[in-house]
Parts: structure tokens; sequence; C-alpha cells
């Protein structure tokens, strides 16, 4: 497995806050804490900007993906609505949770609370070359369901 570099920036309202991290040996993503002031509820369906209070560098070729956590997903209905939010390389900016509440309750995110998780991964540019038709597949133009449930 190779091991790549991630280097991270405490802004002044992360200073007691753990930096991210992984949970266990087989992990793929470094646990990302809220850094609220105050406790937020999200009511059902409310999406909110949560901060992490963390700036990041990212090797070039290689991009940060935010994901949300599975278990709150089931047990809360957190999402995020840009699921995975993709941080380039070359942003410096405080990284920011999009959160949602998919759940029928409300949801309250307190400080420290782990929201998300981020996963980094290896980047490959495209080079686009126009033409007039595609390579043929037994697929073709079936898309949206074509192959049943």
């Amino acid at each position: 497995m190779k091991t790549v570099i991630l280097n991270v920036k405490r802004l002044d309202h992360n200073r007691d806050l753990p930096l991210p991290s992984y949970h266990s040996e087989g992990s793929s993503g470094l646990d990302l804490q809220a850094a609220v002031d105050k406790a937020v509820t999200l009511q059902p369906g409310e999406i909110r900007l949560i901060p992490t209070g963390l700036s990041i560098s990212i090797p070039k070729g290689y991009e940060a993906q935010i994901r949300p956590r599975s278990g709150l997903a089931l047990r809360h209905g957190l999402g995020l609505v840009n699921s995975p939010g993709t941080i380039d390389a070359d942003y410096r900016g405080e990284i920011g949770v999009i959160a949602i509440n998919w759940g029928k309750e409300p949801l309250t995110i307190k400080r420290g609370d782990r929201i998300a998780q981020i996963v980094v991964s290896k980047v490959y540019r495209a080079k686009v070359e126009e033409v007039d038709e595609l390579d043929p597949t037994k697929r073709g133009k079936g898309g949206f369901g074509h192959s049943g449930v």
C-alpha cells in the first residue's frame, strides 16, 4: 500500500480537536470532525455547511474525496449533498462538509462529532479527443435501469 503525505493546517477554530485519523487498520477514510462553535440541529431535509477547521495540501496527481460515514447515514440519515465531494490538489481553503438530514427526525451535530470521512485518491487526467463514432458495445445506449432490477 502506497503512503501519500497529506499536509494538514489547523485553523483557529480547530485547535482543540484531533487531526483526521483512521479508526481501524483497514480503514480507507480519515474521519473528519465538526468544528462548530455550538451544536447545530439539522431539521429533516435541511442542508448546512459544517466547518472542519482544517485546510489541506494534497500532492499533485491526487484528490481528496469527502464521503459520508455509513453508521450516521444508517442510524440518523446524515448524508452529504455532493457525495463524494472533491477537494482538488490546488485548493487551500477550509474543508466544509455539505451535510443533509435525510432522516425523519432532527439531528444535532456537536463540536467534535465525526461527521464525514476523507479518502485520498489518485487522479488520472483525460485527454479529450472528438470522434465521429464511438466503438460499439453490447450495451450500446441502454441505461437508466435497462438491465432490470
